[in-house]
């Protein structure tokens, strides 16, 4: 599991969740991973979590990578320049850069129109979901570009195809996860001229730390969850959408890829990776087929 070994990767946004499952199997896969987010040890955000990125720093260590934490929040300029300043002098290169910042969680109201839904949460939610990515890309991306071959994920909620015909929960919501799906169709378009990649990847129904506790269950016994919800049978770690990127990024050809909106299930059936309970997950599929059509919960030929 050496395949990006010598590859220097930011994951922005790595604290928990999907960000942490990425930074892992980056670093699984023989990476050097810079994390980010803004809980430390010595300090927490307004989730007052106890996951830390120092925490994901030394989870991508322990599968054979090297993890460095770097405390920054993505929605202040200069910390963002500051920290591809030190990726560019420590490593003098960038190949993978992954934006997963998110944070928005406790502030979009679920089927709210935009007249009943808290309006200053709602501008916050669109500028953590939006403005940080744009942040990252504008510093980040001319270091990327040093060398061809460099990729850019914008991790997302929905793939272009269903969001197109789904009400995302609230309009806040819908417009934060097709905004990222657009962004990499756009970064797509600059960086593929620099022979860069830049592709939108979603995972499915994702077993984070904050839905396991959602349904008050944790990852070994997680499938108790399905007795309150029998369609969690679908689910699937954060580290299946790191295996996902993972393989894209161990990809010569990955640039067929340019611009399109990807899911973890998806690339799993195109590169044969798993999950780690040796499953295939295909949520996205399974929501429409199974889920929304009405059927009983079976995840027989869907994982």
């Amino acid at each position: 599991m050496s395949s990006l070994a010598g590859k220097i990767a930011l994951v922005a946004g790595a604290t928990r969740g999907g960000g942490r499952g990425i930074a892992a199997e980056l670093g699984a896969a023989g990476a050097t991973v810079y994390v980010t987010g803004r809980t430390t040890r010595s300090q927490q955000s307004e989730y007052r979590r106890p996951e830390t990125i120092e925490d994901t720093a030394e989870l991508v260590t322990s599968l054979g990578g090297k993890g460095i934490a770097v405390r920054t929040d993505h929605l202040v300029l200069a910390e963002v320049e500051a920290l591809v300043a030190r990726i560019a002098r420590e490593q003098g290169r960038l190949d993978i850069l992954v934006n997963d910042v998110w944070g928005g969680e406790n502030l979009f109201e679920w089927n709210k129109a935009v007249w009943e839904h808290n309006l200053e949460n709602g501008l916050k939610l669109l500028r953590l979901a939006i403005d940080t990515h744009l942040i990252t890309a504008h510093h980040a991306l001319p270091l990327l570009i040093r060398q061809p071959g460099g990729l850019m994920i914008e991790v997302t909620d929905g793939t272009a195809e269903y969001n197109a015909s789904h009400y995302r929960l609230s309009v806040f919501y819908d417009l934060a996860k097709n905004a990222a799906i657009r962004m990499a169709w756009d970064h797509a378009k600059d960086l593929e001229k620099h022979g860069a990649t830049a592709v939108a990847i979603t995972p499915g129904w994702m077993r984070s730390e904050m839905m396991l506790g959602h349904f008050n269950v944790t990852e070994e016994n997680w499938r108790d969850a399905t007795k309150a919800q029998p369609h969690f049978a679908i689910s699937e770690t954060p580290r299946f959408t790191g295996r996902a990127i993972a393989a894209l990024a161990a990809d010569p050809e990955r640039a067929r890829w340019n611009g399109q909106s990807l899911s973890s299930g998806q690339l799993a059936q195109v590169y044969g990776f798993t999950d780690l309970d040796g499953s295939r997950p295909d949520c996205w599929r399974y929501l429409v087929e199974v889920q929304e059509a009405g059927k009983p919960a079976d995840t027989t030929g869907y994982r």
